[in-house]
Parts: structure tokens; sequence; C-alpha cells
């Protein structure tokens, strides 16, 4: 019974991390393409910003090797969304709070698993203070809504929940 069992568990082989990932052990590499920004308002940081977050966040909470395309997990995609819009008001009618929503779309190709494999769009948003210009807090707004994003994609990609 005990040899059936230890066959039983190295026969599946999945690796995990304090990160909260689950990669197969087989999978070795990981890539990204450049996210282009399609969304009708565009921000200039925001491309670079998403490909540079997302690769780094597999490159330290991996032991995947970063190449330049055909990875085992790989990822391509584009901004399609970039909005900002009111999310409070006050009883006057005035806007107290301003919304920036980004919106992903992402191809996630898991070469070792095709099941794990997906096409989805990922949004997230963080609100503002309606006194203040969106130029004035895009910077540090897309940081942080860019973050999630990484998080989202991250845990969809590489943690089977």
């Amino acid at each position: 019974m005990a040899i059936a069992a230890a066959a039983l568990l190295t026969g599946c082989k999945v690796t995990y991390s304090l990160s909260g990932a689950s990669i197969p052990a087989e999978a070795k590499t990981f890539s990204v393409a450049y996210f282009p920004n399609n969304a009708p308002m565009v921000a200039p940081i925001l491309s670079s910003t998403l490909t540079d977050e997302l690769t780094q966040k597999f490159a330290s909470q991996t032991r995947l090797v970063q190449v330049p395309e055909g990875g085992d997990f790989a990822f391509e995609g584009e901004i399609v969304g970039y909005t900002s819009t009111t999310s409070s008001v006050s009883s006057g009618d005035y806007a107290l709070q301003n919304r920036l929503t980004i919106t992903v779309k992402v191809k996630f190709t898991n070469a070792i698993d095709d099941k794990m494999s997906f096409n989805r769009t990922f949004s997230a948003y963080s609100d503002y203070d309606s006194t203040r210009l969106l130029t004035e807090v895009e910077g540090e707004l897309i940081t942080e809504i860019v973050s999630q994003l990484v998080t989202d994609i991250f845990q969809a990609a590489a943690s089977n929940w």
C-alpha cells in the first residue's frame, strides 16, 4: 500500500511556491509579448508599465526563465479600455469621486497543459478625488491598477484557483 501511494505521489509533479503559484515541474520558460494600448483613450506609459510588471512578476515569483517568445507560459494581449468616469456624486449632483478603469485582454498559452490556457478580459480600477485632474494622479493610479491587474493575471495563470 505504501509503495502504491509513493508511486502515485511521484507521478504528480507540481511545484508550489510562497507566492501561491502552482506551476507544473515540466514548465521551464515564460514569455510576455508587448501589450499595445488599443483603448480609445491612451496613456503613453501604460503599455510598457503593464508589460514590464507582468514580466517582473513571473521573473521574481517563479522559477521560470524568460525567453523572447514561445515560452511554456506565454502571454500576449492588448489594452482595450482606459476610462475615467464619475464613481460617486454628492446630494447636489456634483462629482465627489472619479474612477479610472483599465481593461486588458489576455491570451495565455500553457504549452504544458493546454486545458489551463485561456483568453480572458481583466479589469481593475482606482478612485480619485474629483477636485484633481486625471493628469495629476494618472501616474500613481496606473501603478496601482496595473499591480492589481498583474496579480489577477498571475493568479489566473499560475495558481489554478
